[in-house]
């Protein structure tokens, strides 16, 4: 790689040929950073021994796929995966037949995908189409409030909750207590994450549970919640610690930030 850019250089491409050999070398160094940070080691010798070719086809087969480092919807994600591919099957679908469910299915891959607004007009639509759903109100009031609009978010919620607290597998729960958190309800909070925690044991609730016991400077009950979460990680599969990680990390945050 490095004597195909010199030779771009001599060759008459001068600073041209220089900007595009940093530019290359900056993004092969950002992918081999993110595939480090990801467990990806065997990507990471492709990328640093061999061709810039490597970079681009990490980006593209790893990178998008996990969303990249920015993604607002780290840890936030609803269960299941989106395939890309029936997005344009869905659409088409859409069109001939119009049903609420196909809206919904499109909208939690677009969700999925960090697509908000999209994701929030096939919500709408879905719901506009079937309001007693509640899967679709449940994922609809989840992407209301990923885009901090809580209290239009919260009665769709509830409303869910209320006649199903295990639905989606807590996520529901979840996405409700973080409402009533959004919207000043600091107490119902707690209660719902309590809630939560009597069914299930995610670091998302048990992080969330302690910023909120740590506001009201109840200690010990946060540090255990906390503790708990990092006894854990050790023990949970790769998949799962890749996609926990900015819980286990937020949880060390917040341990370190409990007075001794």
């Amino acid at each position: 790689m490095l004597r195909f850019f010199f030779d771009l250089l001599n060759g008459g491409y001068g600073i041209l040929g220089f900007v595009f050999f940093l530019a290359v070398c900056a993004f092969q160094l950002w992918m081999f950073i993110h595939a480090i940070r990801s467990g990806e080691y065997i990507w990471a010798a492709f990328i640093l021994f061999f061709s810039g070719l490597s970079a681009v086809l990490y980006f593209f087969l790893v990178y998008r796929a996990s969303g990249g480092m920015g993604n607002p919807l780290a840890g936030f994600e609803l269960p299941g995966a989106a395939d890309r591919r029936q997005i344009k099957k869905l659409q088409a679908d859409i069109h001939h037949l119009d049903k609420p469910h196909m809206h919904l299915q499109l909208a939690d891959i677009y969700f999925s995908r960090g697509k908000l607004d999209e994701a929030e007009a096939s919500y709408r639509a879905a719901y506009e189409r079937d309001p007693k759903d509640d899967d679709i109100r449940a994922h609809y009031g989840n992407c209301l409030a990923r885009r901090g609009r809580p209290q239009e978010a919260l009665p769709l919620l509830q409303a869910v909750c209320a006649q199903n607290p295990k639905h989606d597998y807590g996520y529901t729960l979840m996405s409700l207590a973080e409402t009533q958190a959004a919207t000043g309800q600091i107490d119902a909070a707690l209660a719902t994450w309590r809630q939560v925690l009597s069914l299930y044991g995610y670091p998302r609730a048990r992080v969330q549970y302690a910023d909120l016991l740590i506001q009201k400077k109840e200690y010990a009950e946060a540090r255990k919640s906390l503790e708990e979460v990092i006894h854990d990680a050790p023990y949970v599969t790769k998949f799962q610690r890749k996609r926990e990680k900015v819980w286990f990390d937020r949880a060390k945050a917040a341990l370190r930030s409990i007075p001794q």
